[in-house]
């Protein structure tokens, strides 16, 4: 754990809306309380769905800002946030793209992770998505863990370890590689096919909602 304290669901949220929104829509970054109060609460690309008051959210932010995790943006009509934690944990565009999505989302494979990323950060391919999983693993400090396969699941996912240690029954036996536990076999191409696909059709949903088109 490279900070000093683990953060509560709340601090958690906060922070991956305001990572959200630093990468897809930079035009509107930093954010008013008001428009992350909206960001922490959406119905979509949230898991779980969350109804966090004004003040829950300024007690995140203040909690995290003793931490310098966040920082007040002063000088305009409307006092705004933005985060720090990228530059606190010296994290990549890779890197911060796959935590803003596990911080949001909960834990996830890694076909998920590509596949909700691309306003964040355009993955080249999957393997670029295991590396940089492993690199998030790695050390004596590690931000990200492999939870262990359920009977039934096709994949290994991920989650990230800012709110302390997975669950014991969840989290990857001592020692396993991210990289290697996460080596496909045919139905897990095939797992991971279907997700790129249902990806790809709700991307492609949304764009025809936008253009108005039917």
């Amino acid at each position: 754990m490279r900070l000093p304290r683990t953060l509560a669901p709340a601090e958690i949220r906060v922070l991956g809306s305001l990572l959200e929104k630093q990468q897809a829509t930079p035009e509107y970054y930093p954010l008013t309380l008001g428009a992350l109060v909206a960001a922490c609460n959406q119905k979509s690309n949230r898991e779980p769905v969350l109804e966090l008051s004004e003040t829950d959210v300024l007690g995140a932010l203040e909690s995290m800002r003793e931490l310098v995790l966040v920082w007040k943006v002063v000088g305009s009509r409307t006092d705004k946030w933005e985060e720090n934690l990228a530059a606190k944990l010296g994290l990549t565009p890779p890197a911060k793209a796959i935590l803003t999505l596990l911080f949001l989302r909960g834990s996830q494979t890694p076909g998920e992770l590509k596949g909700r990323s691309e306003r964040l950060h355009p993955f080249a391919s999957l393997d670029e998505v295991d590396a940089t999983l492993s690199e998030l693993s790695a050390g004596k400090d590690p931000l990200v863990a492999i939870l262990a396969r359920r009977p039934g699941q096709k994949e290994a996912r991920f989650g990230h370890l800012l709110s302390g240690d997975l669950p014991a029954d969840l989290s990857a036996p001592a020692g396993a590689a991210p990289h290697a536990e996460a080596q496909e076999t045919l139905a897990g191409r095939v797992a991971r096919l279907e997700e790129r696909v249902e990806a790809l059709t709700a991307e492609l949903g949304e764009l025809r909602t936008k253009l108005g088109s039917p």
